[in-house]
């Protein structure tokens, strides 16, 4: 028999062909090797920010797995990461930098995870950053960064007199024994607050004079609570800024 070039080309083509259809039958090659991406918004946004992403196990106070490249101007970031779970904190330093301690003053969020990710997988996961107001062991020490979304009003005394360095504290329970979920910053000598929020809910609200611990005996405290015994309910919508939500402040005896 005659063996031809294009022959010998038909047998290693027909070859192929049965490789191919075995590894089909098998399942294919898995697409677990390939990289996957991570991309969203550090909101509300926040431009030059850095995404940590440690994988599970890491120490999440210690140094990242890796680091995103600083966020663009609407807050946009995209990571590529092999298959694995991963937590994830978004930082922003106002000194720029893209790892060290979070100081007061600079934006942070929750850890996020255990994601798990898989190679050629997209995943989308926004970050909400919060700024570091303060250093206490008694109250979250962040409020959100101004957003189009939250609360204002006038804090008042007994006498209806404005009340200097107040706080409001907002809370996700009507019993507001737990934690508060955000604390604004300290009203000025006219006693005016804003409270933004990362985005619409329900809020219970408390204020008062001192930041830390337990209310105490001649401390200023008041609750909003719209003419009823019980705390009252503050509904506030994506993109809404609920404006004369006004408390007043009796000290404690």
């Amino acid at each position: 028999m005659r063996i031809t070039r294009n022959s010998v080309g038909s047998v290693v083509a027909a070859l192929l062909l049965a490789v191919i259809a075995a590894a089909t039958a098998c399942g294919g090659p898995k697409q677990e090797s390939g990289q996957a991406t991570v991309k969203g918004k550090a909101l509300t946004p926040l431009a030059e920010a850095y995404v940590s992403v440690y994988r599970e196990g890491m120490d999440l106070k210690g140094p990242p797995y890796t680091t995103s490249q600083p966020t663009g101007p609407e807050g946009d970031f995209s990571i590529s990461l092999p298959p694995g779970k991963y937590f994830f904190v978004l930082r922003q330093r106002t000194g720029g930098d893209a790892v060290g301690p979070v100081r007061t003053g600079d934006f942070h969020s929750e850890i996020v995870g255990p994601i798990t990710v898989r190679g050629g997988e997209t995943i989308p996961r926004d970050l909400i950053a919060v700024r570091k107001i303060g250093e206490t062991k008694d109250l979250p020490s962040t409020t959100p960064a101004p957003t189009t979304t939250g609360i204002s009003g006038v804090i008042t005394d007994s006498d209806g007199k404005p009340v200097k360095d107040a706080r409001l504290h907002a809370y996700t329970y009507p019993q507001m024994s737990e934690r508060p979920k955000y604390v604004s910053e300290a009203t000025g000598a006219d006693g005016r607050y804003v409270l933004f929020f990362p985005e619409g809910g329900t809020y219970y609200l408390a204020a008062r004079n001192r930041f830390g611990g337990p209310p105490k005996i001649g401390e200023l405290y008041g609750r909003y609570d719209d003419g009823t015994i019980e705390p009252s309910a503050i509904h506030v919508k994506d993109n809404q800024i609920v404006e004369h939500v006004d408390i007043t402040l009796h000290k404690i005896w």
